[in-house]
């Protein structure tokens, strides 16, 4: 709280320095509950590319990460990792996220963006996605119930890893 009783606003903190605009390609991850991480990380750091990991103050993290690792922390509040990404990427960059509306502001920018279950969306289909996310927050309001995710596998990791690196060298070559 704030010594006048309003809540204390962090519009956002980047974590071990912070990371510069530059002509490299940039790494982007939606941070609330990637579940690649790690491997986009990794990957990172074999082809010497800076990774921003984007998420609420809720996920802050002591732990260490590697200097090509930058981290920007929002404050709580709906959406507001999403708005601080579209802020920030710029054509050529990629991005890791799960949220459809996130990628449908991020693809007009000519950034490239993955779903963690190893598909790029794409201008041509981001619509349909956003339809059928509609269709399915409808039918829960009427009280149908819908399938969740099915649970995120080692293998489901590994294809991936394989799929994203593909993506990341051919970009890289160009």
């Amino acid at each position: 709280m704030h010594l006048l009783g309003a809540p204390l606003t962090i519009e956002v903190i980047v974590k071990e320095g912070t990371f510069e605009r530059s002509k490299q390609m940039r790494l982007f991850i939606d941070g609330d509950g990637s579940p690649v991480k790690n491997e986009v990380i990794e990957l990172a750091q074999q082809y010497q590319l800076p990774v921003v990991i984007v998420t609420s103050v809720d996920h802050y993290t002591t732990k260490d990460y590697p200097a090509h690792v930058h981290f920007v922390y929002v404050d709580k509040g709906s959406d507001r990792a999403d708005y601080e990404i579209v802020k920030e990427i710029e054509p050529g960059d990629f991005l890791v996220t799960q949220d459809y509306g996130l990628a449908s502001l991020v693809l007009p920018k000519k950034a490239r963006v993955f779903h963690h279950n190893s598909t790029e969306y794409l201008p041509e289909t981001i619509d349909f996605l956003l339809g059928q996310r509609y269709l399915g927050a409808q039918m829960r309001k009427a009280g149908k119930r819908t399938k969740g995710p099915k649970p995120f596998t080692k293998e489901d990791r590994e294809v991936f890893k394989r799929i994203f690196e593909n993506e990341l060298r051919q970009t890289l070559a160009k």
